[in-house]
């Protein structure tokens, strides 16, 4: 397990937050279609928090792409590094999500986040914001649709639906079970939506969640379980 200090010069308020966000989006990489789908390695990340002791753990594990099984994991742990805001929650979990992706003994591959990509209101969730600041191929699955409309789509494995702001599409709501209630797909960086949303049924082979998803969560909920103040 790794200890997180917040880092020098962090942002501090909203401002200097969405400030960022608007630096960072630039950089963004979309029209590339990623990895694909079954090869090479797939990372999830995911953190959890303590906002009594202003701990968060996130966690990292690493999965082989065609078999799903556990190539490597680490933790890290450190003091909660901004306030909640709603669209800027990144600035809440990237300090420990990098610390426990630099703690990885091998690449990570294709990297999964809890959370959003470009289904974001600045089109910058922590999938995009994770992307650009290591370069690596990233993707925002997440529980709910945030702000955003979308058509209910069909009941089977596979249906999926535009995830809309206004006219764009921002996502997809995807169906990973036969009438299971769908999760919420977007890129984040290096990845195209088409990608994104294969890597997701590639990874949910039994149940709603990715398996990179499933397996962070619980660990990071370990971490944090263990954790002394930092």
């Amino acid at each position: 397990m790794t200890n997180v200090p917040v880092p020098a010069g962090w942002p501090a308020t909203e401002e200097q937050a969405r400030a960022v966000q608007d630096e960072l989006r630039d950089r963004l990489i979309l029209g590339e279609p990623g990895p694909p789908p079954g090869t090479g390695r797939v990372t999830g990340v995911d953190v959890a928090y303590d906002d009594a002791r202003d701990l968060v753990a996130a966690a990292a594990v690493v999965l082989d792409a065609a078999s799903l099984d556990v190539v490597a994991e680490t933790t890290a742990v450190g003091r909660i590094s901004f306030p909640y805001v709603p669209g800027l929650l990144a600035f809440r979990e990237l300090p420990t999500v990098l610390a426990a992706l630099d703690a990885l003994p091998c690449p990570p591959g294709t990297v999964v986040c809890d959370g959003y990509g470009l289904a974001h209101p600045r089109r910058f969730g922590l999938a995009c914001h994770l992307g650009v600041l290591t370069g690596l191929a990233t993707i925002g699955v997440a529980k709910n649709p945030f702000v955003f409309s979308h058509e209910e789509p069909g009941a089977s494995r596979g249906s999926a639906s535009p995830l809309l702001a206004g006219e764009e599409e921002v996502g997809r709501a995807l169906r990973t079970r036969d009438g299971v209630k769908p999760v919420f797909v977007s890129a984040g960086h290096r990845v195209s939506l088409d990608t994104a949303c294969a890597h997701t049924l590639a990874l949910t082979p039994r149940y709603r969640l990715p398996e990179t998803t499933r397996r962070a969560d619980a660990l990071c909920r370990r971490a944090l379980a263990e954790a002394t103040p930092v």
